[in-house]
Order: structure tokens, then C-alpha cells, then sequence
């Protein structure tokens, strides 16, 4: 009697164990959450890579804008909207395009 008593608490333990680690893993907090947060790691240092490449990109940028007179010059003109003495300023409107067709006259 103590052994069919003892092998039902067991089965009964073992279910119940069973039960809560399926509840665990598939859970709020289970494996579908530690894949999410693998992809969402994954996105991070992808965006992290990206991020420092543009830093060293304007590093650079800058190292050359600290020991180029020309390079200084330039952004001068560029942000004052300058132009050299002879120099040329084309103005390109980007007006939306029309379908190519005239206006009718109004009657």
C-alpha cells in the first residue's frame, strides 16, 4: 500500500513539476521572451555598428575641417551661403512636377 501511495505522489510531483516548467518556459518570461530579446540584441549592436561608424565618419570629417584652410573655407561658404568673386550660384527649385499638360483657359 505504501508503495502504490508513494509511486501516485511521485507520478503526482512529477506531473506537477512537469506542469510549472512547461508554464515557465512558455510563459511571459519563457523562451519566446529570451528569443525576443536575442533579436532585439541583434538589432542593437547592428544599430550600435552603424552608430559607430558614423561617429568616426565625422570624426574624420572634423579631424580634416581642424587642419584644412581649404576644407574651412568651404564649410564657411556652405553654412554662410557665400560664393568667390566669379563664381556661379545655381538655385534648382523643387517645385512638384505638373502632368506636362497646359491649363485649359477658364470661359
Amino acid at each position: 500500500m505504501i508503495s502504490t501511495l508513494r509511486k501516485a505522489g511521485m507520478i503526482a510531483g512529477l506531473a506537477l513539476a512537469s506542469v510549472y516548467v512547461f508554464a515557465t518556459l512558455r510563459g511571459e518570461h519563457g523562451i519566446p521572451a529570451l528569443l525576443e530579446k536575442r533579436s532585439e540584441v541583434r538589432r542593437l549592436q547592428e544599430q550600435n555598428a552603424h552608430i559607430q561608424s558614423e561617429n568616426a565618419r565625422l570624426r574624420e570629417g572634423n579631424t580634416r575641417l581642424k587642419t584644412s584652410q581649404d576644407r574651412q573655407e568651404e564649410e564657411i561658404r556652405n553654412q554662410l551661403r557665400k560664393q568667390r568673386e566669379g563664381e556661379t550660384t545655381i538655385i534648382l527649385d523643387d517645385a512638384p512636377k505638373t502632368s506636362g499638360e497646359p491649363a485649359l483657359p477658364a470661359h
